[in-house]
């Protein structure tokens, strides 16, 4: 029975191995015109086919479109954010192609100047984004064009394989993966101490532990990290995100500093800041709520909810 099940799982990782690998082709092969019909197709097909993350992402919708949105309204909004996430897959992929011109004319930035104030203090810059819109466009925009050095911090994937081949892709995009895990602290805080970029996700607590703060209107729990970096580390943390616009742009909305200044013991300074950071973000994802790519669990509520289903 071991055996059996050692080879389904070996059979599983191939397949999801594959098909990124293919998708990945396929979208870099399909004429530009083609590939751009995709997200549209994505909007009325991915919610029928992910029926358990439909209604996942439809319990975000609501929390961020608040009670006064129809039933009609949310359920359009669903399927947008399915489209939108199928358009950052198929841009992402893409990015190779792009020249830096076309890196220059695609993006929009109008409060870049927090950033570039933020590297002038010499103590880096942290990017605290949502899982929203196309960031990998703005990152290999700062790293190719900019100049920048760039490092992303992410969720480790299974199988082995396939995360190492998302960190190749991501570093022929001029960016450094650090893989979520217990020597992430270290390696960001050398980033910063570099004066370097680090950008993190912030819209949720992937590791467990994090701090209670109310977000979008009901408690959970954030990632303490980027506060707890910008203490130690004097970097600027930035709430950022990154839109899709039409025509194949982008706009980058680049908040001020928080406050990251030591009022007391670092405990409460964490959770003063994260608590900061959540109203922040919760604010970039009303902006447009139809690009938040999160489609698990990431309330109390929604982990009970999926318990009850099952």
């Amino acid at each position: 029975m071991e055996l059996w099940k050692s080879a389904m799982l070996r059979l599983k990782n191939l397949a999801i191995t594959f098909f990124y690998k293919s998708g990945a082709s396929i979208a870099r092969l399909l004429p530009k015109q083609l590939a751009n019909l995709l997200p549209t197709l994505a909007e009325v097909a991915l919610p029928l086919i992910l029926p358990a993350k439909r209604k996942m992402v439809s319990r975000h919708m609501s929390r961020v479109m608040g009670r006064q949105a129809s039933e009609q309204k949310i359920r359009q909004s669903v399927g947008q954010a399915f489209g939108s996430y199928a358009r950052y897959w198929i841009e992402s992929f893409r990015l190779p192609k792009e020249t830096g011109a076309k890196l220059e004319a695609g993006i929009e930035v109008p409060d870049y100047h927090y950033v570039r104030e933020g590297l002038e203090k010499g103590n880096g810059v942290i990017l605290a984004l949502p899982h929203l819109g196309g960031w990998e466009w703005a990152g290999f925009w700062m790293a190719t064009v900019k100049k920048i050095p760039i490092s992303v911090v992410v969720e480790p994937l299974e199988p082995q394989k396939l995360f190492d081949w998302f960190a190749k892709f991501r570093s022929e995009l001029g960016m450094n993966v650090i893989p979520l895990g217990p020597s992430a602290g270290a390696l960001v805080a050398a980033a910063l101490k570099r004066n370097e970029i680090v950008c993190l996700l912030s819209d949720r607590d992937i590791a467990g532990g994090g701090i209670k703060v109310e977000f979008l209107g009901e408690e959970t729990t954030l990632p303490g990290g980027p506060a707890l970096l910008s203490i130690r580390t004097g970097a600027a943390l930035l709430p950022t995100a990154v839109y899709f616009e039409p025509n194949g742009k982008h706009l980058g909305i680049v908040r001020p500093p928080i406050d990251t200044s030591r009022l007391g013991k670092v405990s409460a300074d964490v959770s003063r800041i994260t608590s900061d950071l959540a109203q922040e973000l919760g604010h970039l994802i009303s902006r447009a709520p139809d690009q938040w790519h999160l489609m698990q669990p990431n309330w109390p509520s929604d982990h009970q909810s999926v318990d009850k289903d099952d």
